[in-house]
């Protein structure tokens, strides 16, 4: 298991027991989770710098009033924010705080473990944010890349933001415009118009991002079928690496077979490059021949 695995593992444990009110010490998580007093002590005073504790004879517990009110979503969220604060611009126990918040909590969609850095950009995702929070219809100058040339600047507005979502370590601003849901790259919005003309959420819409496994909005599904070798079985096992991910079979030699559901085979595919040549499609049929036609092709061009 990577270090960032054991370190999520190890938070949300911790949280989980928290949240049902144990009353922890760190010597005996120490043993427990097989690391030092000293890291213990750093989840629980730094990392978990946020939560309201008690510490009572050496022994740590959370407030009573918000015993029990983190679901498994939850406990996993904030062990991911916890322990990767890079993730969120400006990141700090203040924030982690305020997160704590349901109406703060309702910005914001963790979808992954990795991130990208917008050290720097923290004012564009405080004025999203605020839209978002105050139900606010905004306007913004959007650039996309096409066959590797940048092109002009396209101007979407008014734009209805829902939710910030980081997914697969990118942030996206999921909004309607023009009816349809839509998911922007932050990093592309260039100018950004605030509006300020209220707008109401539809709880359709909401649901679909709660639900939603990928960036691939308001589009229709398709299942993937694809096996998966003993040597890779564990990490699929462990997590979900597809959307709608399905363990359909556990193989004689170790193996899986795990259905999925894709809105684009770009969802699907870089999975499967990551991790050749322990997975392989069965369907749809022709997908993996298109793949390994096309890493032919890359190979015999370079």
């Amino acid at each position: 298991m990577k270090e960032h695995d054991k370190l999520a593992f190890r938070l949300t444990a911790i949280l989980g027991k928290l949240n049902q009110g144990e009353r922890l010490n760190p010597q005996v998580l120490a043993q427990e989770f097989g690391v030092s007093e000293r890291t213990v002590q750093r989840d629980i005073n730094e990392r978990l710098a946020f939560l309201p504790l008690q510490k009572t004879e050496g022994h740590y517990s959370l407030e009573p009033r918000y015993l029990g009110r983190l679901t498994l979503k939850d406990l996993e969220r904030f062990a991911c924010l916890a322990g990767v604060q890079d993730m969120f611009p400006a990141l700090s126990t203040d924030f982690l705080k305020d997160l704590l918040d349901s109406r703060m909590d309702s910005a914001w969609l963790v979808k992954g473990h990795q991130y990208e850095d917008h050290s720097g950009n923290e004012p564009l995702f405080k004025a999203l944010e605020q839209a978002v929070l105050a139900h606010q219809s905004l306007g913004f100058e959007y650039t996309k890349t096409l066959g590797g040339q940048t092109q002009a600047p396209k101007l979407y507005e008014p734009v209805q933001p829902y939710k910030l979502v980081n997914h697969g370590g990118i942030w996206y601003l999921a909004a309607t415009h023009q009816e349809r849901l839509k998911a922007f790259a932050v990093g592309k919005i260039t100018r950004l118009l605030e509006h300020g003309q209220p707008f109401e959420p539809d709880a359709a819409v909401l649901r679909n991002l709660q639900d939603e496994d990928s960036i691939w909005l308001n589009t229709d599904k398709s299942e993937v079928v694809i096996k998966v070798a003993k040597e890779a079985a564990g990490y699929f096992q462990r997590r979900k690496l597809i959307g709608a991910q399905t363990i359909e079979k556990q193989l004689e030699d170790g193996g899986l077979i795990v259905s999925g559901k894709v809105a684009h085979p770009n969802q699907i595919l870089p999975i499967v490059r990551y991790w050749l040549p322990h997975v392989r499609i069965i369907s749809p049929e022709g997908l993996q021949q298109d793949m390994e036609n096309e890493l032919r092709a890359y190979v015999s061009a370079t």
